[in-house]
């Protein structure tokens, strides 16, 4: 058993596991070789080679406790044969989405198109770099990926206007996202991901009463899904301030928290594991305040399941010795 699934399966509190959000990424000189050659990204995630090899960067450096894949949550819309496209400096765009399109897709067709993602977590947990580690998995939330497929961008600016208002279509593409989602999950445990996240990176942009819809009950199916699988499955529903109630209608194996939330509050109420919370910016400050924010948060969870990582993903600008300052930290703790 990893460090990870015994934080996970036996509430060790004893232990401190440790793994980035982003941690194959842009603040890699060795990832930015490898980018430079390939700019197109949605190509660089579908090369099972080059993205395998990326995914083991980080464990090659430091000591950590997982390899989570790399890969994209748009691998889900782009499997549904909506155009997805990567820009610098501006981020994801997708193309109009076709309700008709989309619900004529059959499985054999979209397990194909991202077939090369499952091809890499093969390749990943056959690695002698991964001994002892978790392999991570992981999809977009429904929401999420509604907000993407329906915007076209991302919503850092707001949705738009008229985004609610076609309530039928809506709940047309949640069915479908609920079942390619479960396939996609499927393929990535049957091929060696042994924990499963889901990401709601936009879970922060609905209003209270709209959590049920959108994020709850969608959320708590896939959740329910990957259990049956026996897999342990972390949730990282960002910005959604109520993190109690999410957990006692969702029930994930881990709930993941962003840095904008009181850790003490959250350990106060949440009973299941945890992970994360520490501000990616505290890693572009100096040792001295690295040291003390993170042993904050140690200090906070020594008594509590909990896995080490950040409130959102590692920042591209983050100096590789401060992530192996950090990596120090959690495992001398």
């Amino acid at each position: 058993m990893t460090p990870i699934e015994n934080v996970i399966k036996n509430e060790n509190t004893s232990l401190n596991p440790i793994w980035i959000m982003r941690q194959a990424g842009r603040y890699l000189p060795e990832f930015r070789e490898i980018r430079k050659q390939n700019p197109d990204f949605i190509k660089l995630c579908l090369n099972e080679k080059l993205s395998s090899e990326i995914t083991l960067q980080p464990l090659k450096r430091f000591e950590l406790d997982a390899a989570i894949i790399f890969s994209d949550i748009l691998m889900l819309p782009y499997g549904l044969n909506q155009k997805v496209e990567f820009k610098k400096n501006i981020g994801p765009i997708l193309g109009e989405l076709d309700l008709n399109e989309i619900s004529k897709i059959e499985e054999v067709d979209f397990v194909e198109k991202v077939n090369p993602v499952y091809k890499l977590i093969k390749l990943v947990s056959s690695s002698q770099l991964i001994k002892n580690k978790s392999t991570i998995g992981f999809v977009g939330a429904p929401w999420t990926l509604l907000v993407y497929m329906l915007n076209k961008k991302s919503p850092k600016s707001g949705l738009n206007n008229n985004f609610f208002k076609d309530d039928i279509s809506i709940n047309k593409i949640l069915v479908i996202l609920e079942k390619y989602l479960k396939i996609h999950i499927k393929n990535q445990i049957d091929n060696g991901a042994q924990i499963i996240q889901i990401f709601d990176s936009w879970a922060g942009l609905l209003e209270n009463k709209d959590l049920p819809k959108y994020v709850y009950d969608p959320t708590r199916n896939l959740v329910d899904y990957v259990k049956a699988l026996d897999v342990p499955v972390i949730c990282f529903p960002r910005g959604i301030k109520r993190y109690k109630d999410f957990c006692e209608i969702v029930q994930p194996s881990v709930i993941c928290i962003d840095y904008e939330v009181d850790p003490k509050q959250i350990e106060k109420e949440i009973r299941i594991p945890v992970q994360g919370g520490l501000d990616p910016k505290v890693l572009l400050s100096d040792k001295e305040n690295l040291k003390k924010e993170a042993k904050r948060y140690l200090d906070i969870f020594k008594d509590h399941p909990y896995i080490f990582n950040l409130g959102h993903g590692i920042l591209p600008e983050t100096d590789t010795s401060m992530m192996d300052y950090l990596v120090k930290i959690v495992k001398d703790y």
